[in-house]
This record gives C-alpha cells, structure tokens and sequence, in this order.
C-alpha cells in the first residue's frame, strides 16, 4: 500500500478549504423581521393603560397587570399571540440589537438573580411596563441608569 506524501494532503486539504470559503458554503444568514406597522398599534394599545395598578397575575385592564400580563394583552388585544411569562417571552420571536429596537418590540430585563421583567419598546428610547407591586403602568427612559445596565435582550416578534 502507497500513501501520498504529506506535502499532497496539506495541499488538497488547503483547496477544499478555499473551495468552502468562496463558495460561501457552511455560511448561515439569519434574518430578522423587519418592524411592522402593527408595532405602532401595540404600543397604542399598552398606553392606554397608563396609570393602571400593577397586580401580580394580572393581565387585563379590570384586575391590573403584571410586567408579562401587560405584553400579552396588549398583543393578544391586536390578534397576536406571545408567551404569558416572562421566561418565555424573553425567547419570543427573534433577537434584535437594541439600536434597531422598534415600537412593539418586547424589552428582556434582569432584575435580580432569577428574576426578569418585560415591558415594550414605545420609540425614542422609552418603555411601557408595569414595574411592581404598588407601582402602576407606565412609560420610562431606556437611557435610565436602572434600566441601561439592566437590559438583556430586545425581542421582535413575528408579525
């Protein structure tokens, strides 16, 4: 039996490598959603309840809402379905950076150890969200010392 010279291996290995690089082939293109229009009518739609007491569990505008049970019913309302906690909406639909960050799009934030919170993107670098208990709903500044270090995940839901 003949074995080819190490020198010929290294050279074919070299031009299937090349081979691979031009041809782009092992090249994964991931795209996200683009924002859509609908995003505006979400965060229409969780505006509407400023000022409406946080209520653990809650997700409707009689009982109050909680930071997840705010998201999901300001989606549900406009005939889109996303996750009810927040551990699964922080995997929802697609990751986005936070500088492409739409109105609608869920914010993922840690605030504790264990703990995570959502609210939505309104545009201009503010949220909606229901903070906690004795606390209401309302808009904040992303650019909030809290909020900025805070921040995980920006999600764009299919839509």
């Amino acid at each position: 039996m003949t074995h080819a010279p190490i020198s010929i291996i290294r050279a074919l290995l070299l031009a299937a490598a090349c081979a691979l690089l031009l041809t782009g082939c092992g090249t994964v293109q991931v795209s996200t959603p683009d924002p859509s229009p609908k995003g505006g009518t979400i965060v229409n739609t969780a505006r509407t309840q400023l000022g409406k007491s946080y209520r653990y569990g809650g997700a409707s505008p009689r009982q109050g809402f909680d930071c997840s049970g705010l998201v999901y019913w300001a989606y549900q309302t406009n005939g889109i379905k996303v996750p009810r906690n927040t551990q699964k909406q922080a995997s929802a639909g697609y990751p986005v950076k936070r500088s492409q960050a739409a109105p609608g799009d869920i914010l993922v934030f840690r605030t504790g150890i264990m703990s995570l919170h959502t609210g939505l993107y309104a545009g201009n670098n503010t949220f909606i969200h229901s903070p906690s208990r004795g606390k209401r709903v309302r808009m904040e500044s992303m650019d909030a010392a809290y909020w900025r270090k805070k921040l995980v995940a920006v999600r764009r839901v299919a839509r």
